[in-house]
């Protein structure tokens, strides 16, 4: 039988562990001074914010459709992600920002971010609020100008923003962030961690 006094020794080392933060495989960037609102518009006009979101873990990838590595092979590996059995793809949402509205127009982003899986959504918005948006965010994007018909390529930041169904912003996903490390990051936040 445990004593009385043992117990009262015990009980808040056992209770420490309770409020203990979940420990995430990715970069965890909780109450980090980063981002902001959006307000930006999807493909059809709508306009979007984060707040749209609530109730969903939100990743949010910044690229342009005419990237031609970076951009696909994220999204194709979030649309891995939202195959997976186990995964509760309907309180997931992508979000791809257009870092190039120059080219990458409404009717562009329709066709290009649900080709990928039907559920992603493409934002843009003009030239002023994208520079503004990605000066929150601290995403790079740097315009280079390449011989062809392309005219010019951005070399820009590659990782992702997780935002936990609270709307808070959670995590970090450096571009090499692996499937499994992302899909079991994203079951901690929709258990509510």
């Amino acid at each position: 039988m445990i004593s009385r006094r043992r117990l009262l020794i015990a009980a808040p080392l056992l209770l420490a562990g309770c409020d203990q933060a979940p420990v995430f495989r990715n970069t965890d960037i909780t109450g980090k001074k980063i981002g902001g609102e959006l307000a930006l518009n999807d493909c059809y006009g709508r306009p979007r914010k984060l707040a749209d979101f609530l109730g969903k873990v939100a990743i949010l990838f910044f690229g342009y459709t005419s990237c031609p590595d970076i951009c696909p092979t994220a999204l194709a590996k979030f649309a891995t992600l939202m195959q997976q059995a186990d995964m509760n793809a309907g309180r997931i949402q992508v979000i791809f920002v257009s870092l190039d509205p120059e080219r990458d127009s409404p009717e562009r982003l329709c066709e290009y971010v649900p080709w990928f899986h039907p559920s992603f959504l493409g934002l843009t918005g003009d030239v002023g609020k994208i520079a503004e948006i990605t000066r929150n965010f601290r995403v790079t994007s740097i315009k280079k100008e390449v011989p062809g018909s392309m005219g010019y390529v951005l070399d820009h930041s590659a990782g992702a923003y997780v935002f936990g169904p609270d709307g808070r912003l959670r995590l970090y996903l450096a571009e090499n962030a692996s499937i499994e490390d992302i899909s079991a990051d994203l079951r901690l936040l929709l258990a509510g961690q």
